[in-house]
């Protein structure tokens, strides 16, 4: 199973899920894609097996990942502070890939009825579903 990792900023939410997803599916190739360089090196450096950077691996990721995994954001275009291009967001909601987007209140985008949930609760619940979808 190939597991595509998308974050921004600085990689903070990826390396998270990074790390999580090594030790709790090891047989998982794990492929980061940062919208920046900082994103990309937070991810590589928690142990993502590939990564890449920018718009076009983005694409081209998303046509080969069996899981999509990041921030809601990744599905909207011009979202976590504009680094999601409309191009990346069309490429996520279109892969044949299941998407596991983590609810997270950024850029003017509110996911009613998950505010009394913490970071580490939904990326514990993001592994969870992962982890259902290789059995």
């Amino acid at each position: 199973m190939t597991v595509l990792v998308i974050d921004a900023q600085g990689g903070g939410i990826g390396k998270q899920l990074v790390t999580a997803l090594r030790q709790e599916l090891p047989e998982a190739r794990i492929l980061a894609v940062g919208t920046n360089t900082a994103a990309t090196a937070a991810m590589l450096k928690a142990g993502a097996h590939e990564a890449a950077t920018g718009e076009n691996s983005v694409v081209v990721a998303s046509r080969e990942a069996d899981v999509i995994v990041g921030p809601v954001g990744i599905v909207i275009a011009d979202s976590l502070l504009g680094e999601v291009t409309p191009k990346m967001a069309l490429a996520v909601a279109q892969s044949r890939a299941r998407r596991v987007l983590i609810p997270f209140d950024h850029c003017n985008n509110v996911i009613v009825g998950v505010r009394d949930y913490s970071p580490a609760s939904l990326l514990r619940a993001a592994v969870e579903e992962i982890k259902a979808f290789a059995r």
